[in-house]
């Protein structure tokens, strides 16, 4: 089952309708729109080699700066092409309609970008940091042949991608995350029942530090239907969260799930305790002595601070997108990392959070 999950993720696609800016269209008729399957795990800037032979002759003079947008936002291409797609279409559009730029390259939203170079570099840094993250440094990474390197990156950017490849290069770096809880649980039992007495499993601690990059969403209106859910206009809307998950699993029976996995990265959303403590402290007399200044300063920060705590309590989780899937929150999460996880040893999930506003007047 792990590598028929690992080939549906491998082989995953998204089915792209891509347009030419109107503003860059030379020519009458105008071009039609470029169809592409293009890879979940790839990069946009590395279908440049379909998209420019099909516009090329519609292109005005003047030097390539390449770069794509949805609905006016401009797409920032070290994010893998599916984490963008799951992040910006709550509800899935397929095809999904991008436009392309060939001019205009906006520096104040992207990072420059030279071409393949730029991702692979892009790529084998993530790669590098998710070395470290798991094995505490990026040796294996660093000392890569060229070779290995080369094989490594041409199974990523290929649009077909080469598995077989990428799993013979990528078992050379010992990048182990953690062992499948389910798949443990179900070896513990076969041994169990074959009276080899207990496993080791039982008493056994074993951690792993997953690495993971997770998109924050936050909307203040409900939706109760995906497609009525708000576009991102901006990526100030987004939340980035680039931090390690350390997964604990102490004793049988017990596995570290999903929904353990997003409280350690969202805490403030999983938060049981009341909004008012019949514990709080009480201003004593002494206390009520305070200059009128700093009194009114106290009193700012304790309604900040409860304000805070009444919006993480009634937030809510709308939706968590993986790889396309919306998997249930009770799910062992080393499955999800061993299956789910993109070729830089990254777990991206995608998450959108509803967070009603307050009025603080």
């Amino acid at each position: 089952m792990h590598m028929e999950a690992r080939k549906y993720v491998w082989e995953g696609a998204i089915p792209l309708q891509i347009h030419l800016h109107e503003s860059e269209v030379t020519t009458l008729p105008p071009p039609p729109p470029a169809l592409i399957l293009a890879p979940r795990i790839g990069y946009l800037p590395l279908l440049v080699g379909l998209i420019k032979p099909y516009f090329g002759s519609s292109l005005p003079p003047g030097v390539d700066t390449i770069w794509f947008e949805y609905k006016g936002l401009p797409l920032k291409w070290y994010i893998p092409t599916g984490v963008l797609f799951d992040l910006l279409c709550a509800e899935p559009e397929r095809p999904w309609n991008l436009t392309v730029h060939f001019r205009g390259y906006p520096v104040h939203v992207l990072i420059p970008c030279e071409g393949e170079d730029s991702v692979k570099w892009s790529f084998i840094n993530s790669l590098k940091e998710a070395a470290y993250i798991i094995n505490g440094n990026c040796k294996n990474v660093m000392n890569m042949s060229q070779s290995d390197q080369v094989e490594l990156w041409r199974s990523v950017m290929n649009v077909a991608g080469n598995l077989e490849a990428y799993l013979r290069v990528s078992s050379k770096l010992k990048l182990v995350t953690v062992e499948d809880d389910y798949t443990v649980k179900l070896n513990s039992s076969s041994k169990s029942q074959q009276g080899t007495g207990e496993t080791d499993f039982a008493g056994q601690v074993k951690t792993g530090r997953i690495p993971v990059r997770l998109y924050v969403w936050s909307v203040s209106e409900d939706f109760d239907d995906l497609e009525d859910a708000p576009d991102i206009d901006c990526w100030d809307k987004i939340s980035f969260i680039n931090r390690p998950v350390e997964v604990h699993t102490e004793e049988a029976g017990k596995c570290f799930t999903l929904r353990d996995a997003i409280k350690t990265l969202l805490p403030e959303y999983f938060t049981d305790k009341p909004l008012f403590s019949d514990e709080s402290p009480k201003l004593e007399d002494e206390e009520m002595n305070l200059s009128s200044e700093d009194a009114g300063s106290n009193k700012n920060t304790e309604v900040e601070e409860i304000l805070f705590e009444h919006v993480t309590r009634n937030a809510e989780i709308k939706l968590v997108r993986i790889q396309g899937i919306e998997p249930k929150l009770e799910i062992p999460f080393s499955w999800v990392v061993n299956n789910l996880m993109n070729p830089d040893y990254f777990l991206y999930m995608c998450i959108c959070v509803r967070v009603p506003e307050v009025n603080t007047v």
